[in-house]
């Protein structure tokens, strides 16, 4: 990645206010109300073309998990061969339409022949499971393309048996043995804030089951074990804003609906967050 500063904060919803942590700041909160949840490949061509400088920032700070496709964007600049590590509650690996939407941005990063495997850690939402995941890139799981690893705690013994399926006592030994195949490589890393505890992140999305600390213990043996060469997080709580109604009726459908703390309260939790795992990242 070239032409542009190491890090910066790309602005599209506001969800991380007073310029966090000395970032440049990119204003694109025009485009977010477009972008958000999902947009028309038109739409999402016209923004790469405007941001496409920003966009290959080696490390960038950006708003609401509606917007986490974005990363399928900025791994275009990236020279491969890449492992791209997402740490998520979602697989975002579904097959269906929209083509360009928070909850399939996996396949659109598999698109591209720099990107030679992707590992999705922390998934605590039904989408990993029967039968909702007859919609995920099963294919892809299947050649070992891509691998998910969903919590099974609260799941049927049976299910523990699931390809990648983790628990809370064991996780740590499965990443450890996926830190072992992936020794000496190019690594691209991608956190959504709604892999965390709700007590530690406050986003759009239902929470999951990562402490910061175990996320802190991820990144430390990525760090030790291959090359990062970039990396994004988003998945900071934003006021949902759209501009077609379709948008608006897909993104509020698919949307949990739950209760949430103070605006300030927001912003002290996910600063805590951040100020926790940015370092590591770079």
């Amino acid at each position: 990645m070239n032409h542009s500063p190491v890090a910066l904060h790309l602005n599209l919803d506001d969800a991380w206010p007073n310029e966090p942590l000395g970032l440049p700041v990119v204003d694109a909160r025009s485009w977010g109300p477009q972008l958000r949840f999902a947009a028309p490949p038109r739409l999402v061509a016209e923004f790469y073309r405007e941001h496409e400088t920003h966009l290959t920032a080696p490390f960038m700070l950006y708003g609401s998990g509606d917007f986490h496709y974005l990363t399928a964007l900025r791994l275009r600049s990236v020279a491969g061969p890449v492992v791209v590590v997402s740490f998520d509650n979602h697989p975002d690996w579904d097959v269906r339409p929209p083509k360009w939407g928070c909850g399939g941005w996996v396949n659109r990063a598999l698109e591209l022949s720099q990107v030679r495997h992707v590992a999705v850690w922390g998934c605590g939402n039904f989408e990993c499971w029967w039968p909702h995941q007859i919609f995920g890139n099963r294919r892809a799981e299947r050649l070992g393309i891509v691998e998910v690893h969903p919590w099974a705690d609260d799941r049927p013994v049976k299910d523990r048996k699931r390809r990648g399926a983790i628990l809370r006592d064991n996780w740590r030994k499965h990443y450890e043995q996926f830190l072992k195949s992936i020794v000496g490589e190019h690594v691209y890393i991608t956190i959504d804030l709604d892999c965390l505890r709700a007590e530690e992140a406050v986003t759009n999305w239902e929470s999951g089951r990562f402490t910061a600390a175990d996320l802190e213990w991820a990144l430390g043996g990525l760090r030790e074990s291959s090359r990062i060469i970039g990396g994004d997080i988003c998945g900071a709580f934003s006021e949902p804003s759209y501009v077609r109604w379709k948008q608006r009726f897909a993104a509020e459908f698919d949307h949990p609906k739950l209760a949430r703390p103070s605006a300030d309260e927001i912003r002290r939790i996910n600063f805590a967050a951040l100020e926790k795992l940015w370092p590591l990242l770079l």
